[in-house]
This record gives C-alpha cells, sequence and structure tokens, in this order.
C-alpha cells in the first residue's frame, strides 16, 4: 500500500504546521499533497517552505477557491498521475486525529471506500454544541433516507478510497461544491456496487481558524441530496 494525504487548505497558516507535523509523525508511511486555494493568509507559501523541508510532502497550488470538492477532484487527478495506491482525504484544522488513520488504512485493505465515521457504534465528536452535533445527525439521516444507503455518516471528511475505486467513479461529473462533495462520492461508490467500510473515530472541533461552513454549503448539500433521491425513485 502506497498511500498520499489529500489536504485541501484555505486561511489555515495558523494550524497548518502543526497538522502536518503530526500527521507525518504518527503516519511514517503516508505522503501529504497540500491543496491551496490561494489563500490570502499565506497559507500556500508556509505549504512551499514545509515541503523544502520535507521530501514527503507536495504542494498543489489553484488560482482561487473554488470548493472543496474541485480542490479534492484536483487531488485526485494529481495523485492518480502518480503510483499510490490509496487515496486519503484529511481536513488541515486539526479536526481529524492521524492517530485513528491506521484503522481506517487497515480496513482500507479490504475496502474500496473507508469513512471515518463519527455516528456509528465507538465514534465520538469533541467539542460541538449539541445544535450541530443535531443538525450533522439530521442531516445524516436524511441523506441515506433520500439515497437508500446504510452509511451512517454521508458527510464525513476522513476517509480512504481505492486506486481502482477512484479510476471508476466519474469524478468530473461531480455536481457538489461542498461538503455534499462527501455525500456525493459516497452516494457514486454506492451505485457502482464497491465495499463500503465505515470505521470509527474522534473528530475534534478545531481550535483555531474559521469553519468554512456556510449555510449555503449546507443548502446546496440538502438540495442536492433531494434531486439524488428523487432521481432514484423515478429509475426504479
Amino acid at each position: 500500500m502506497k498511500a498520499l494525504v489529500l489536504m485541501p487548505t484555505y486561511n489555515e497558516v495558523g494550524i497548518l504546521s502543526s497538522s502536518v507535523s503530526h500527521l507525518l509523525a504518527t503516519a511514517p508511511e503516508v505522503d501529504l499533497l497540500i491543496i491551496d486555494d490561494n489563500s490570502p493568509d499565506g497559507t500556500g507559501r508556509l505549504a512551499d517552505e514545509l515541503a523544502e523541508d520535507n521530501s514527503r510532502i507536495s504542494v498543489l497550488h489553484r488560482p482561487e477557491k473554488q470548493g472543496l470538492g474541485e480542490a479534492y477532484v484536483a487531488g485526485f487527478a494529481w495523485g492518480l498521475a502518480q503510483d499510490y495506491s490509496h487515496f486519503i482525504q484529511m481536513d488541515s484544522d486539526g479536526s481529524h486525529r492521524p492517530e485513528d488513520l491506521s484503522e481506517l488504512l487497515s480496513a482500507a485493505v479490504s475496502a474500496d471506500l473507508v469513512i471515518g465515521s463519527r455516528w456509528v457504534a465507538g465514534g465520538e465528536v469533541r467539542n460541538w454544541p449539541a445544535i450541530r452535533m443535531l443538525i450533522s445527525r439530521l442531516g445524516n439521516r436524511y441523506a441515506s433516507f433520500m439515497l437508500g444507503s446504510s452509511v451512517k455518516d454521508m458527510t464525513a471528511g476522513f476517509r480512504v478510497y481505492s486506486r481502482g475505486l477512484l479510476e471508476e467513479l466519474p469524478i468530473k461529473g461531480i455536481q457538489a461544491h461542498g461538503y455534499g462533495f462527501q455525500v456525493e462520492m459516497t452516494y457514486q461508490t454506492q451505485r457502482l456496487g464497491q465495499k463500503i467500510v465505515e470505521v470509527p473515530i474522534t473528530f475534534v472541533e478545531r481550535e483555531s481558524g474559521q469553519s468554512k461552513m456556510t449555510l449555503g454549503i449546507v443548502l446546496e448539500a440538502f438540495w442536492l441530496c433531494t434531486l439524488w433521491g428523487l432521481g432514484r425513485l423515478f429509475r426504479r
């Protein structure tokens, strides 16, 4: 297994160094691609400095902020052009713990998509207010219901894809730009009949910087889930 971590960034100059050092020290078997959307706070410059000091780090610069989905699509394309066998999605703000990564990679030996899940037995969320936990739980239940999925954490951003799966998925035709991207990728994997496994993780709310979640991102995910769900019913 040769694994590449994809880490999108936008205005994360205050947390990126610690997130990267923690990851590389905890998971010596992975390489890292930082995908920066021309952060005005200098995150891209910092990423270049980190890459100069460590050969396991590469940086992909994009001209502007175009959404989480577009960043991952660009990262997948970059990694597929190399010889990586597995691709790991991971946030740059420290919310995804590198300590959980070994369990995900172990599951990836026999699964096409491994999801680090907050909402299966053993999963945990730290430092979220009750209203945010409620919104996440209800949103995931709605997505699973509309898309006929047994996955508990459709919106999870900590996950591992096999190379074979990414080569089959219609990545260039992905519609969602925000966190709905995670739902869409899960749904498309399900439609292909590929194996999906959820592994419990501990999700820790960021300690610095600002969340990229907006009302527009939530509404996009809700609207697209509704469209995909209705499309699924009409195809029956």
